[in-house]
């Protein structure tokens, strides 16, 4: 029975990550929308996609293979209505380091690993694991991100090769020593004209591309000019044939590792992504393990066919929706879009300045944190603001994924902090009209939390008694015990009995009574009658060891 049972239902959660016809529910209505916003993104993305597959070292036909395939099969598989996907700037700043350890001829073993890792944690149901990563922590990632996307231009602003394996910030460094003047002019002419179209285009309508208008006039003005400028060259006239990549032991040891980081990446990424989307309009529920499904099998996909493994792209989103996108259709419409281009353009792509592409980055980078956002952060609370801080810095000095780990990890210890600081341990008065003898009575309310970063000094107090008979421990207001905090109890309770105090234990929460009996707080009491429910009862029998005490 219980096998016959578990079968439909492994069935049911395996159906609920594959494509269905409720993903198309709302093109019918919103035909016209869907395939506009397609194009407008795919407009949007064809100079993205160029200028992250340069600026990752995999170059311009990769990133384009990355906004084709897995953009179609994200679209298809993934779990957000709304979600477009393809080359982004947190994995060029994953991937560059890696092809430069590696080799550009690890990249597609790399993205099949990723994109496999990814795939089993969606059918593992690991999508909610993002709901996990506080928000100073993403704040901090992407600002770090942005910093590190806009460092990795500077060679390009000042017509200098980016030297392979170096930091973003050591290759910044170095192209400012490298520079060639004049000709630098040139290219720091091209990122000034792109820069200045791209930040005055949004003015003049939200949906005038920008950065296609920025390129077309630099690549115009360089080819009239007969600029020495670095352009991206030729392209392949069309998509290349899907091939597996080599894969045997060695280098499987070798490139699990990075591929790791990838995947971890990807997931965050893309998870964030369809959170983002699905806050700026009505078009559905986004279902996070399915979108891991999808966003792992984009990445294999994509490595398949030569591209990057690729993420939910949050600009790019957020242009979808802007744009009027209601179902899937309008991302499958941006990768067909893409396609074209692919197909009949590729002579008037190679011509575009590499500089072109890294303004276009640049202005990307500037517009990844908003100044609200980080004002908001720094101004919420001191520990939220270190938290970004510390995140931002990691990401920048380090790698990402070790910035959101030590994000996370900065978070948990302050909270715990914080937790602590809000647990006490009180004495009270007796309730009822004072006897003789009360002062022999020490009764104690444990408030907050009793776990393993409070217990030992929640609890220092209790133990420096003197001049008492009878100790009452109020255990009705405790938020929280874990087993750190029922073991001191404990030990607590016994050193008090060693010492020829009587103690009571009242009102143990019933969550927390399991607990409190398999640790030993029953049992080291002096008599199984020294648990109370009642506050009166406890303090009446107290009084009453206290009588006998003085008779003896």
């Amino acid at each position: 029975m219980n096998g016959a049972s578990a079968s439909p239902s492994l069935g049911r959660r395996l159906r609920s990550l594959l494509p269905n016809a409720a993903d198309y529910r709302g093109f019918r209505r919103n035909w016209k929308g869907d395939l506009l916003a397609g194009v407008t993104v795919g407009i949007v993305a064809l100079p993205l996609a160029l200028a992250f597959g340069v600026s990752s070292g995999a170059g311009a036909a990769s990133g384009l293979v990355t906004a084709i395939v897995a953009g179609a099969v994200a679209a298809v598989f993934g779990g957000s209505n709304v979600q477009v996907s393809g080359p982004t700037g947190a994995m060029v700043v994953v991937l560059a380091p890696i092809i430069a350890a590696h080799g550009l001829g690890a990249l597609a073993a790399v993205g099949l690993l990723a994109g496999v890792i990814v795939l089993v944690a969606g059918m593992l149901r690991l999508g909610r694991a993002v709901a996990l990563i506080p928000w100073p922590v993403i704040e901090g990632f992407s600002l770090g991100i942005a910093v590190i996307i806009f460092l990795q231009q500077v060679p390009a602003l000042l017509g200098v090769p980016a030297a392979a394996g170096e930091s973003a910030v050591i290759g910044a460094i170095h192209a400012l020593g490298e520079a060639s003047w004049p000709g630098a002019l040139w290219t720091i002419g091209a990122v000034t004209i792109v820069a200045t179209i791209m930040l005055a285009a949004p003015r003049i309508h939200p949906l005038v591309p920008g950065p296609i208008i920025a390129i077309a006039i630099v690549t115009i003005i360089a080819v009239a000019a007969g600029a020495p400028v670095a352009t991206i060259g030729a392209l392949p006239h069309g998509l290349p044939a899907p091939a597996l990549p080599a894969l045997d032991p060695a280098s499987l040891r070798t490139l699990l590792p990075p591929a790791l980081t990838v995947a971890a990446l990807a997931a965050i990424e893309s998870l964030l992504s369809a959170r983002v989307a699905a806050s700026m309009a009505d078009t559905g529920e986004v279902d996070a393990d399915r979108e891991l499904v999808g966003q792992g099998l984009a990445s294999i996909a994509s490595a398949l066919f030569g591209g990057m493994p690729a993420t939910g792209a949050i600009a790019r989103t957020a242009v979808n929706v802007r744009s009027g996108a209601h179902s899937r259709v309008a991302a499958i419409v941006h990768a067909l879009a893409l396609l074209a281009i692919v197909l009949v353009g590729t002579a008037l792509v190679a011509a575009i300045p590499l500089a072109a592409l890294a303004g276009v980055l640049m202005v990307t980078a500037t517009r990844m944190v908003a100044p609200s956002t980080v004002r908001a952060v720094l101004r919420s609370s001191r520990q939220d603001a270190l938290v970004f801080v510390v995140t931002a810095v990691v990401t920048v000095s380090v790698d990402l994924i070790t910035a959101v780990l030590v994000g996370v990890a900065f978070t948990g210890l302050l909270a715990l902090r914080n937790l602590a600081r809000s647990s006490g341990v009180h004495r009270e008065e007796l309730p009822g009209a004072a006897e003789p003898g009360d002062e022999r009575i020490a009764l104690f309310r444990l408030d907050g939390a009793l776990f393993f970063g409070a217990a030992e000094r929640m609890l220092e107090r209790i133990a420096a008694l003197r001049d008492v008979d009878v100790v009452i421990l109020r255990m009705s207001q405790l938020q929280l015990l874990d087993a750190t905090g029922a073991q001191v109890v404990t030990e607590l309770i016994r050193a008090l009995e060693r010492r020829g105090i009587t103690v009571l234990v009242k009102g143990v929460q019933s969550r927390h009574l399991e607990l409190v009996r398999r640790v030993g707080v029953i049992d080291s009491l002096r008599h199984r009658k020294h648990l109370f429910d009642s506050l009166d009862a406890a303090a009446e029998h107290a009084r009453s060891h206290v009588r006998r005490a003085a008779l003896r």
